[in-house]
């Protein structure tokens, strides 16, 4: 059981939160959305206490173990949160492409902080 790479942590972030970019750059119609300042440093925010409890988790592995941080990170994406993205848009019935859209977002974001968090083991 090792230390907390914070290091890691921060840069897992700042890569799920280009994730973010690049999947919700554009809207249904191909255009460039804006985008609002203080609801993309919240989501920063949030993104961080998730990869640092990533962080915790990745410290109690072995790191020649090299095929748990895939199975890890997107395992819990898979099997925590987009089920629980798709209950709660279920009950608001939000349309299906929005959410395979968020969906896949999350998926990726939590597969590529898995990918900052095994090179720079």
């Amino acid at each position: 059981m090792g230390p907390v790479n914070w290091l890691a942590v921060l840069l897992a972030a700042v890569v799920a939160q280009v994730v973010a970019f690049i999947v919700f750059n554009r809207n249904r119609r191909g255009m460039r959305v804006g985008r609002d300042p203080r609801v993309e440093v919240v989501n920063f925010l949030l993104l961080l206490v998730t990869a640092s409890m990533m962080g915790h988790m990745f410290a109690r592995i072995d790191p020649a173990r090299w095929w748990l941080y895939p199975m890890m990170s997107g395992g819990l994406a898979l099997a925590f949160v987009i089920p629980a993205l798709w209950s709660g848009y279920n009950r608001r019935r939000v349309r299906r492409a929005l959410a395979l859209r968020d969906a896949l977002y999350w998926l990726l974001a939590y597969l590529a902080m898995g990918g900052v968090f095994y090179l720079l083991r």
